[in-house]
């Protein structure tokens, strides 16, 4: 596959991806959503089938890793490091495509939320957790809504849970033999949608699980960027951790697949 293949897949499919995971959590937020308040079980199952579309739109242009950490744990296992940087690229630009257009196909419900959290005083003040934040503005009331964050604020064990989530997705990727995308015949890409819910299920109560960067990053640059008033901070203290513990966790696979599996 070329290059151009490369990038083109990667922002297609992260773009789908992010639309419709972010989407989930926008309907399940925001007020005047008709899904308002389904739950944590209908998140997860909005990332899975967000995954699932999204890779099988990609799969034949880039093999549909859409995400950093994937690409990062397959270069490990293969040894193959020069495609690496357009992948990178390809699911970045597509995180905030992604995510600019859930906030164009809930724009009415945004603007809805933010009047009944009384926008023009700032939003709602954050509780204890929130700001614990370092380094930045505490998270604003629709942050959830594009990116992750920790339950209970404890940088060592969000790092970890991350880490240990995403070392499960990546072993589950690496061990099936994706590594020239997740299938060739599209089973991997449902098996993959099936393991990011239980992923999610299982794992995903403390951090809200991102074992994505640039699901995470992606989404968080746009919610910076949105003119939504009283939005709040976008908690780049935060940010750093679905970035470095998903990396770090695709890191750990990656090498232990050599290790044990070749």
């Amino acid at each position: 596959m070329s290059n151009g293949h490369i990038v083109t897949g990667e922002i297609f499919g992260t773009a789908v991806l992010i639309l419709l995971g972010c989407g989930v959590c926008a309907a399940v937020t925001l007020k005047r959503s008709k899904a308002r308040d389904a739950g944590w079980l209908a998140i997860t199952f909005g990332w899975g089938f967000g995954v699932l579309g999204g890779a099988y739109i990609a799969n034949g242009y880039s093999g549909g890793h859409l995400n950093p950490a994937v690409t990062l744990g397959i270069a490990i296992k293969t040894g193959q490091w020069s495609k690496v940087p357009y992948y990178l690229v390809g699911q970045l630009v597509g995180a905030v495509i992604g995510a600019f257009l859930v906030w164009v196909a809930y724009l009415g419900q945004f603007s809805a939320h933010m009047e009944g959290l009384g926008a023009a005083q700032g939003g709602a003040p954050p509780g204890p957790e929130e700001a614990a934040g370092r380094g930045s503005r505490p998270a604003g009331p629709v942050l959830g809504v594009f990116s992750t964050g920790p339950e209970i604020r404890n940088p060592v064990q969000n790092l970890l849970t991350e880490a240990v989530a995403t070392f499960v997705l990546v072993l589950f990727v690496l061990t099936q033999g994706m590594t020239d995308g997740l299938a060739e015949n599209g089973m991997g890409i449902l098996l993959t949608a099936l393991i990011v819910v239980g992923i999610g299920l299982s794992l995903g109560g403390p951090t809200g699980y991102a074992i994505n960067p640039a699901r995470d990053l992606g989404p968080r640059i746009v919610h910076a960027l949105l003119p939504l008033p009283g939005k709040g901070g976008s908690d780049w203290g935060y940010a750093w951790i679905p970035v470095i513990g998903p990396l770090a966790g695709a890191a750990i696979a990656g090498g232990l697949y050599r290790l044990a599996f070749t």
